[in-house]
């Protein structure tokens, strides 16, 4: 081979390979992202996470990312959102950690991108819809095994990160509408910004505090496996009932073990399998998915002894990669 040829076909292999790689790189700049953002480290989530791979593979023409929040609070909901606006994501799902203080910024990422709510609604936003449960039914739910497990009344204390949520507003309201008129007395309701160690001491003072305490229950999912270990290391597994959401495995051991009545559970899996189909189907031009109210509603369900080896299994089932 003369040394003119050579020198071509080099300069050919470096065009093409150049080629190559700028269209790869041109192929990955043209996949929108859609995200969802949660409103906490937890299990929960990473369920809810599985919901997003499957949407993946139906859609590998689009970037599909789960933002773990590890800051419950509006504002550090409001740096992963302006981080996600400045990237030019397509599409968001955000379970709203403070909807009253995060309208306004809801609002600025609904003028620019697909914005939908999920497992906690911020209603007054312009967000296109909610995904998730109806949350006022979950606490009522979950009031009706709190009155199973007190037939004969007594205290009880609920436990929740934060007030500000709609969704620990709304389940604390079901509840109190389940139990009015009943002996089931709530002390209170103990919050803790999703710091384990002051749920765990919240829990702990409450168990000194009431000596005569009937019942605990957790509303968010991280809660109740935090009770059912304060109950235990206070030696009053089964003389203090507890009552749960969500399928934390501790959730779901503790009520094999009988120390836990029942737990209420959502399906976050639906929420994030929904929530990205969902985006892609607006961003395609179809918003025949919203409903009249704008609320996409997961049903939930009550797992107690005589169902939580099935539920368990179905569980692993959807959390193998």
């Amino acid at each position: 081979m003369n040394r003119s040829l050579k020198k071509l076909m080099v300069s050919l292999f470096a065009t093409a390979a150049a080629l190559a790689i700028a269209t790869g790189a041109a192929q990955a700049q043209q996949k929108k992202t859609i995200a969802l953002v949660t409103n906490a480290a937890a299990d929960f989530w990473t369920i809810a996470g599985r919901g997003l791979e499957k949407a993946q593979k139906e859609h590998p023409e689009y970037d599909i990312q789960l933002i773990v929040t590890n800051e419950a609070t509006a504002a550090g909901q409001r740096r992963e959102l302006d981080d996600l606006l400045v990237r030019g994501v397509a599409g968001i799902s955000i379970s709203v950690d403070d909807a009253p203080h995060a309208t306004e910024e809801l609002n600025k990422v609904a003028a620019k991108t697909v914005l939908i709510t999920t497992d906690s609604d911020a209603p007054q936003s312009k967000r296109l819809a909610y995904i998730g449960t109806d949350n006022v039914a979950a606490g009522r739910q979950a009031g009706e095994e709190i009155k199973k497990a007190l037939p004969n009344g007594g205290k009880i204390a609920l436990f929740v990160g934060t007030m500000d949520a709609d969704n620990a507003r709304e389940r604390v309201q079901g509840i109190k509408d389940a139990i009015a008129g009943t002996k089931v007395e709530l002390v209170d309701v103990f919050t803790d910004q999703v710091d384990f160690a002051k749920a765990k001491a919240n829990m702990e003072n409450v168990l000194v505090k009431y000596p005569d305490i009937a019942l605990l229950s957790g509303l968010w999912s991280y809660e109740t496996p935090l009770i059912y270990d304060a109950v235990k290391a206070a030696g009053k597994a089964g003389k203090v009932k507890i009552v749960g959401f969500d399928e934390d495995q501790r959730t779901l051991r503790g009520i094999s073990d009988g120390t836990i009545e029942s737990t209420v559970v959502q399906q976050p899996y639906e929420f994030g399998y929904l929530s990205a189909i969902n985006i892609i189907k607006t961003l395609n031009g179809d918003k025949s998915w919203i409903p009249a109210d704008s609320k996409l509603i997961v049903p939930t369900q009550v797992v107690s002894k005589s169902n939580v080896a099935e539920f368990t299994a179905h569980l692993k089932e959807l959390l193998k990669k």
